[in-house]
């Protein structure tokens, strides 16, 4: 924008709204205090939908006090103030980061999970008015006792998504269900994926609902009866996009009053009580032709009105099939609309059925007219697990640079042939999924289809790689082979953007982690596990850590490669002590350790022993004395292997266990000597470690302030790093240190945060800090819970 001064505000640094707000002030200083009318004018075509944005909206934005803010239009701003994509993906991930996750057991507030309703929404105004009546009539009674159930039936292609989500828009823009809003595609009828899982649909919608993962049962009936109890009584509604039974959905039904269903299905879901089935036609010819006009040109169907109506017909007046036509026509101003109706009608592009209409010849113009090049990035992408993807990874499906792959999505953007539902990522359709994945079927041999699976697990194993070795500063490099030529790859240049990348990408590779398995790359499977497990571990999503190391340990057991069945046992063995099962993470560690000894990797040994250390220190009662021995096996083991940085990560542990043992003073000496290389290689999580070991041994040798002053430190450290779990720990501790210098109401602050954290990650040892806030009421009892 020009008038950019200094550095730009850091929004991960936001601990709460309050603070994002003010950051983002800070922004708009920083790109030279833009008025709002010039950042409203400039926001609107930046966002993920463009629209007209008011002044006064993004006057809004700015305002301290707000409980939540629209996350597009926040991006569609950050553009604005001139922030580059990577600088926007922090920023939005900063702004995810300050709305949740809610508390247990507290208000949730959650973002509007609804799809951006199109611009080019036309007709259907009788369906319209039915749908939003059946809502709110239902509402209006008094007395009314049950959910309210609108199943939108149909053919496929026939606009029942956009319907309900343009009828959702509707009801909640006039004030209806505003608490919450959920929404799930569950692929009832993808020809590749199948329909989604009831239990897993669940799982999603009560993390949005602010419960964190290792709180979620596993049974699906319990899942079933804690979401009916958090969806009790708000005026909440639900999206079931893409139904294929009865089953599939009854378990995601609310049972409250206060809720409305909106259901889509190919099918009938007359087996479902209480549903109202809305019965969904193709357009009538008038609303056909509005859509043609709207996105054709209305001046080019007026002028060709006959034509117009024959092209209309040829389409089935099928809304999918019209909207991928007109496209077609807008990128082709040379051609007639008689011309392209004589070209239907000759039948040079062959039908097919989709739910008895001819949807082919549609899907066929579209995808003949494009470039070589287009139809086959077009095809391969058919090829990728899903749920979407970006410009990097379309790049590597097809062998090309990323900028080529970014103009060609735009292409296909245009054409109706992609979907972009925010900014960056890319999705496709599931009757185009099934289209391009058949064409490539048809155009490329298995061996070139096999090639580009190829290239696209290359290219997530390799910037993950990249990515987790700026998350773990300490990690050893796992070498891996060279990526097939054409691999576009992503690279980072801070820990908070390989941070944001993960956050980005997170559902997409543990798509790929069961993809390179089902697909017969094994190595690939354990190698993007092992990129993806400290991420994991750190953001406390312990059940997905056990479930890529498990996928990790059958692919590397069919490989018979023993440094990949000893990095998938240290996977599953961390998931294992996370959840408190001790004697299961011993069992997978020493299999592991002997896999290690066998290849005479000495890093790999000495990694661990320092996680045999950590089982140790943790189980009940701690055995500290045999931590305090493994530790000193993994220095031995460093010092063999000249491994500078690992020696010091084990000094920090020894010192730890020496600080434990009552031995302050050598636990401070220890700890000092290791942390200027911990520093030099700017491995914060171990100086984490280090300051939180320095400040036990100064809390107990009664140095107060030296103690308090070093936790905050370590937590610091460990908040930068985004490690939840060992934020609680240092925590726990730190409200000890408080308690021992008699700062009782900063010592109950300091518990309850750690109790939250745990509570959230359902972390074992959550009961042992409910036990000290207990006593502490009884101010008589507080030193009895520094000893619990």
């Amino acid at each position: 924008m020009g008038g950019q001064r200094g550095t730009m505000p850091d929004p991960s640094k936001a601990a709460d709204l309050e603070e994002f707000v003010s950051l983002l002030g800070e922004l708009r200083a920083w790109a030279g205090m833009p008025s709002y009318r010039v950042l409203a004018k400039r926001a609107g075509p930046l966002m993920r939908a463009a629209r007209v944005v008011s002044t006064s909206t993004v006057v809004d934005v700015f305002k301290t006090g707000r409980s939540r803010l629209d996350l597009d239009l926040v991006v569609g701003i950050v553009r604005a103030l001139g922030a580059d994509e990577p600088a926007v993906d922090v920023w939005r991930a900063a702004c995810i980061k300050v709305h949740g996750p809610a508390r247990t057991g507290g208000p949730v507030g959650v973002f509007g999970q609804l799809p951006t309703d199109l611009a080019t929404f036309t007709g259907r105004r009788e369906e319209l008015v039915r749908l939003i009546a059946a809502a709110t009539e239902h509402h209006d009674r008094s007395g009314a006792n049950t959910v309210v159930i609108s199943a939108v039936e149909g053919m496929a292609g026939v606009g029942k998504t956009q319907l309900a989500i343009h009828a959702a828009h509707e009801l909640v823009r006039a004030g209806h269900f505003t608490d919450v809003q959920l929404y799930v595609n569950l692929r009832g009828f993808d020809p590749e994926l199948p329909p989604a899982d009831p239990s897993a649909a669940l799982e999603a919608f009560l993390r949005q609902l602010g419960v964190a993962a290792q709180q979620i049962p596993e049974g699906r009936d319990e899942r079933a009866a804690m979401y009916r109890d958090r969806m009790r009584d708000r005026r909440a509604l639900v999206l079931l996009d893409n139904a294929a039974t009865e089953d599939q959905v009854r378990d995601l039904i609310p049972a409250g009053p206060t809720c409305l269903v909106l259901i889509t299905s190919r099918r009938s879901l007359a087996g479902l009580d209480g549903v109202t089935p809305h019965l969904i036609d193709t357009f009538t010819e008038a609303e056909a032709l509005d859509l043609l006009a709207r996105i054709a040109g209305h001046d080019r169907v007026a002028a060709e009105p006959e034509a117009a109506a024959r092209v209309v017909e040829y389409c089935d007046r099928l809304p999918l099939a019209l909207a991928l036509t007109a496209a077609r026509l807008r990128s082709r101003p040379a051609w007639s609309l008689a011309a392209l109706a004589d070209r239907m009608q000759a039948g040079r592009l062959e039908a097919i059925s989709a739910g008895g209409r001819a949807l082919r010849p549609v899907f066929d113009a579209s995808y003949q007219a494009l470039s070589d090049r287009a139809q086959q990035v077009f095809r391969l992408i058919g090829l990728h697990p899903g749920p979407d993807f970006s410009a990097a990874a379309a790049a590597a499906l097809a062998g090309i640079t990323a900028g080529e792959a970014a103009e060609v999505l735009e292409l296909l953007l245009d054409e109706h042939l992609l979907q972009q539902k925010r900014s960056g990522r890319f999705e496709l359709h599931d009757l185009l999924r099934a289209y391009a994945h058949e064409q490539a079927n048809t155009h490329d041999t298995g061996q070139e289809r096999r090639a580009a699976v190829h290239r696209m697990l290359d290219h997530y194993v390799h910037t993950a790689n990249d990515a987790a070795m700026l998350v773990e500063r300490g990690r050893d490099p796992l070498k891996l082979p060279p990526p097939q030529p054409g691999v576009c790859l992503e690279h980072f240049a801070d820990h908070e953007r390989a941070l944001a990348w993960f956050t980005t990408e997170h559902a997409v590779l543990l798509s790929a982690v069961g993809h390179a398995a089902a697909t017969d790359f094994p190595a690939h499977t354990w190698q993007l596990a092992h990129a993806l497990a400290t991420y994991l571990d750190r953001r406390g999503n312990w059940h997905d850590l056990a479930a890529v190391g498990n996928t990790a340990t059958d692919a590397a057991d069919r490989l018979a490669d023993p440094l990949g069945k000893a990095i998938a046992g240290s996977i599953v063995a961390r998931a294992h002590r996370r959840r408190g099962n001790y004697a299961d993470a011993r069992h997978h560690l020493r299999h592991a350790l002997g896999l290690f000894r066998r290849i005479g990797d000495l890093d790999g040994q000495a990694d661990t022993y320092i996680e045999l250390a950590r089982v140790k220190a943790w189980e009940s009662p701690p055995a500290i004395s045999d931590a305090l021995a493994l530790a000193r096996r993994a220095q031995a083991l460093y010092q063999s292997s000249g491994h500078r940085l690992g020696q010091a990560q084990t000094l920090t542990a020894i010192g730890w266990s020496h600080a434990r043992l009552g031995d302050y003073a050598l636990g401070l000496t220890c700890c000092r000597q290791a942390l200027p290389v911990l520093e030099e290689f700017d491995d914060r999580e171990r100086q984490a470690h280090a300051w939180d070991s320095i400040a036990y041994a100064h809390s107990h040798l009664g140095q107060h302030p030296q103690a308090l002053a070093c936790y905050t430190r370590a937590l610091d450290l460990c908040r930068d790093l985004g490690d939840r779990p060992l934020e609680a720990d240092i925590l726990h501790r730190f409200g000890d240190a408080h308690h021992a210098a008699h700062h009782p109401d900063a010592a109950h602050d300091a518990w309850r945060h750690a109790l939250d954290i745990l509570t959230e990650l359902d972390d074992p040892h959550a009961d042992k800090i409910r036990g000290k806030l207990a006593l502490h009421r009884d101010q008589g009892a507080c030193q009895r819970a520094v000893r619990v």
